[in-house]
């Protein structure tokens, strides 16, 4: 029996059953023995409790949600065909001797009046205030920029900066910290993608726009409702009691209170280890969301974009509905299971609309939309992507209004393995998976010579990290353009609906998209019959 089927035992709360046979609903040992040593979620929340909660240990994981699905990605299959071609380049006539798949051209656009060009239709999910983004900012931010992608700066960077100045009104003087994640961003910078920052409610409260757009030039700002991953707000670990006071101070909900007597004398005893800071739920309507558009543009934004989790078909109606009177330049729309760091590790798991089903969902609003004469933004979709032909998939399933995707924990693993390379390189310590292949930079990264080149001597200062992102991204490309290649799209605009396949009756009843043994049935029969 597969993890899948024990609610009871994660490795992401490192936790097992101790007997074979598990009660498939509740994930107990089918023989519970009086005794046992454990280690199943119960045993462990009987004297940890709420840190069960959580995947662990903070800061160095990132977990997902390990739920199975009816229906996923995999359910579709890419068609190919072998005649005619769409989206070729201009002038080129497409025949057997001068069409290669390299022709491909896997740039999207996204935005209405101040429009951003990307080089693969990639965002990162929202990089904020975990341990993970900070700790791996350079790789990630340096490894976007050189890739021509969008990077998403995430909730609370601001507000749990330990350099924060506030003004006197409680709002950002200066935050050493975001302003670091911008200025590394911008240093690798060369006109493709931007850098995204997020705002939540705090984010609000402390004047985040404020400051991002009037101190630190920043043009596009992305409001928040919701993730994949959970439906409550931000949270983040915390290993120190004097810590958890100034955030507590600065007006954020921090659990358990480190104000109490109780709690402070838990935590001097060791019992207690970590405290979690949380972020207000938020709440939307119509007006204030328009409001706080307007004020955006006001201020200076150039784009304003709108982050969407899992939530029903009423507020992605909602979703699609205000942004499209707001004249909003792109919605990331991120479907359940999804999780890059401090989501509750059930919530990850059991909460929110699947991301094939949402895509549907938002493919049938969109239709709605676009037969009333209005105006769609351009569309991303996230959750549980992380290889070329999710993309092509994700395209496909929400074409012609879905424009990129959006990867969260798939886009973090080239910038940990590249920082990990390099420290390995520096300790004289690569395992076999890496030095199988060599022991220098030069001979590990398949794309250093070509970053050389673009770079000069400067290729020296990118982080690994950075050039493993590059080097992800780039297999995504090639990846992409032969799958495109094969379905004759040369352009990603020409990926349309019947370029996919159901596998399975249930996935097309849910998406629309036609049963295997139906696509181009009537065209094959009117050849058959044809003189």
């Amino acid at each position: 029996m597969s993890n899948l089927q024990r609610p009871n035992a994660n490795d992401a709360s490192q936790t097992t059953n101790r007997s074979r046979d598990v009660v498939p609903c509740s994930g107990i040992c089918s023989r519970c023995v009086d005794g046992c040593t454990g280690n199943c979620e119960i045993f462990k929340s009987t004297f940890r409790g709420r840190e069960v909660l959580y995947p662990g240990p903070f800061g160095t994981v990132t977990a997902g949600g390990d739920k199975d699905y009816p229906v996923d990605f995999s359910h579709f299959n890419i068609m190919g065909y072998a005649l005619g071609a769409d989206g070729l380049p201009e002038g080129v006539q497409g025949g057997p001797d001068n069409t290669l798949f390299t022709m491909v051209n896997t740039e999207t656009v996204i935005g209405n009046k101040h429009t951003e060009r990307l080089r693969m239709p990639i965002i990162s999910g929202a990089l904020g205030s975990t341990e993970i983004a900070r700790a791996n900012w350079e790789h990630f931010a340096a490894g976007a920029a050189i890739s021509g992608v969008v990077l998403t700066c995430g909730e609370n960077v601001a507000g749990i900066d330990p350099g924060l100045k506030l003004d006197a009104s409680g709002k950002i003087v200066d935050s050493p910290e975001l302003r670091r994640r911008v200025e590394t961003y911008r240093r690798w910078y060369d006109g493709y993608g931007d850098i995204h920052i997020q705002m939540n409610v705090e984010d609000t409260a402390f004047g985040v726009a404020e400051y991002a757009i009037g101190q630190l030039g920043v043009e596009t700002i992305e409001l928040k409702w919701g993730q994949g991953a959970k439906c409550i707000g931000g949270e983040i670990k915390v290993n120190d009691l004097d810590r958890a006071l100034e955030l507590q101070r600065r007006g954020y909900l921090v659990t358990p209170d480190p104000s109490n007597e109780a709690v402070q004398k838990a935590y001097q005893d060791g019992a207690l280890k970590q405290f979690e800071r949380h972020s207000r739920l938020g709440f939307v309507d119509r007006e204030g969301f328009a409001r706080q558009v307007e004020y955006l543009r006001s201020l200076g934004a150039k784009r304003v974009t709108l982050k969407t989790g899992a939530y029903p078909m009423r507020e992605l109606a909602m979703a699609l509905r205000w942004s499209s009177d707001m004249g909003v330049d792109l919605l990331t729309i991120d479907g359940a299971p999804g999780g890059t760091g401090m989501s509750p590790w059930r919530m990850m798991v059991e909460w929110g609309i699947p991301t094939v089903y949402l895509e549907a969902m938002t493919y049938e609003l969109c239709q709605v939309l676009k037969e009333r004469g209005a105006y769609i933004p351009s569309l991303a979709i996230g959750g549980g992507l992380s290889a070329e032909d999710h993309v092509f998939k994700a395209l496909a399933i929400g074409a012609p209004y879905v424009k990129g995707v959006c990867l969260g924990r798939a886009i973090m693993i080239p910038g940990m393995v590249g920082k990990n390379i390099a420290e390995w390189l520096r300790s004289g310590n690569l395992p076999r998976t890496v030095s199988q292949y060599g022991n220098s930079v030069e001979e590990i990264f398949v794309t250093y010579e070509t970053l050389k080149e673009r770079f000069g001597g400067e290729v020296s200062e990118l982080p690994l990290g950075a050039i493993g992102w590059y080097t992800y991204v780039d297999k995504l490309r090639v990846g992409l353009q032969q799958l495109m290649a094969g379905s004759r799209n040369f352009r990603l605009s020409t990926i349309k609906r019947q370029d996919i396949a159901a596998l399975t009756q249930e996935a097309a009843d849910v998406t629309g998209i036609a049963y295997i043994m139906d696509a181009y049935r009537d065209q094959a029969m009117e050849i058959i019959a044809g003189a």
